[in-house]
């Protein structure tokens, strides 16, 4: 039976037709609990509801308040949910203002499912990574991130439904080579996808070959910020390995870049190895009220209408919006 999960909005609501194939379900884990993947609808697959940039050293929970938070966001995500949402990832990871209370709180209050992580992010030099890391394995911190999925993060309960890590802009460092070799044995043992902020396709490449040494397929890897690089060729190689091709920046100064991006992957026959996504929110406890929030709707109402009439069809859009995000973060282990 097909389910209509996704509004366009652009002076008329369109509405499309969605997930009326007979694929075999499988299961993504949310700040809930599992979900079947034929539930999961429409996927936004990078987006942030609360960052804090203090650093590994100085965060803490009492740096912002729940209650505040829930007031500012959940109007986001209720809008969401009117535009046919169904499924949200945050991004956020530990050290940097993982909440995972809050995201369930959120997820429960605005009916949209929500998914955390496990993980450490070793960008900007390594701010947000906590002293213990320096100095344990990738065997240790792996046992750490496995911990997490089969017992619950903070004694919650609550589950990470992907591995979160992040590396800096050039050549892997001793340290990101350890994170990324930490995340492949986290996923030999969970089925997690690997969602990893690295921008250029240097850092893209080099960690796709740690995976390949600890057994990991490239499907099991997400590359973040990848519109980052400019060089097309790259996401079409890494794609055709593949990697996942996320483009997760779009804003409404962007959408023809967007449209160019994913035109140029279409034409290699490479569509479904896309996610797209906004890289928004970003509640700041740092500033006044938390901030300026930017909304995650973009999408359905600037991409997806460029896109149609750029000759992309429904089911290219369903593909983009719900297909790929499903196969993308389905519990599976990929390995060679």
């Amino acid at each position: 039976m097909c389910k209509s999960v996704f509004k366009i909005i652009s002076g008329v609501a369109l509405t499309l037709l969605l997930s009326c194939g007979n694929q075999e379900n499988g299961q993504i884990m949310t700040v809930n609990g599992l979900i079947s993947t034929d539930t999961a609808g429409v996927f936004l697959t990078h987006e942030h509801l609360l960052v804090d940039f203090i650093g590994a050293d100085s965060i803490n929970p009492g740096r912002w308040n729940r209650k505040e938070v829930v007031k500012k966001m959940l109007p986001y995500l209720l809008e969401l949910r009117e535009s046919g949402c169904r499924t949200f990832v945050d991004c956020t990871p530990g050290y940097l203002g993982r909440d995972v209370l809050l995201l369930q709180e959120l997820s429960q209050l605005s009916g949209i499912n929500i998914l955390t992580n496990t993980g450490l992010y070793g960008a900007v030099d390594n701010k947000f990574i906590p002293g213990y890391a320096f100095s344990e394995s990738a065997e240790q911190l792996a046992a750490r991130w496995i911990a997490e999925f089969e017992e619950g993060i903070e004694g919650t309960g609550i589950k990470p439904g992907f591995i979160k890590t992040g590396v800096n802009s050039g050549n892997l460092s001793a340290m990101h080579t350890k994170l990324i070799s930490a995340a492949a044995k986290t996923h030999l043992k969970t089925g997690l996808v690997i969602s990893s902020h690295t921008g250029p396709s240097v850092p893209a490449f080099e960690q796709l070959a740690v995976l390949e040494k600890e057994g990991v397929l490239p499907d099991a890897f997400i590359w973040v910020h990848a519109q980052s690089e400019k060089d097309s060729q790259k996401h079409i190689e890494a794609a055709r390995r593949g990697a996942w091709i996320s483009l997760d920046g779009l804003s409404e100064d962007n959408i023809t870049d967007y449209t160019a991006m994913i035109k140029e992957l279409n034409k290699e026959g490479l569509l479904h190895k896309v996610l797209l996504s906004h890289d928004a929110g970003w509640y700041d406890p740092a500033k006044p009220a938390g901030g300026e929030v930017r909304g995650f709707n973009t999408l359905s109402r600037k991409l997806v209408p460029a896109l149609l009439n750029d000759g992309f069809t429904k089911e290219d859009i369903r593909l983009l919006l719900e297909e790929n995000p499903v196969k993308a973060f389905e519990i599976k282990i990929r390995k060679k």
